[in-house]
């Protein structure tokens, strides 16, 4: 999922560059909330991790 997340980032930069306003707004915004789906499934991950018995 991390690697989705900057797969937007960069075509939102790009986008950017470009001057293709809508499409950058729209990639950085898919970008930013994939980002938080991923902290929280990496801290949920930390929480009920592997344990020893």
């Amino acid at each position: 999922m991390l690697r989705w997340t900057v797969i937007f980032i960069i075509l939102a930069v790009i986008a950017g560059i470009f001057g293709f306003g809508g499409i950058a707004a729209g990639a950085a915004s898919i970008a930013k909330i994939l980002f938080f789906i991923f902290i929280v499934l990496f801290i949920i991950s930390l929480i009920t991790g592997r344990k020893k018995l």
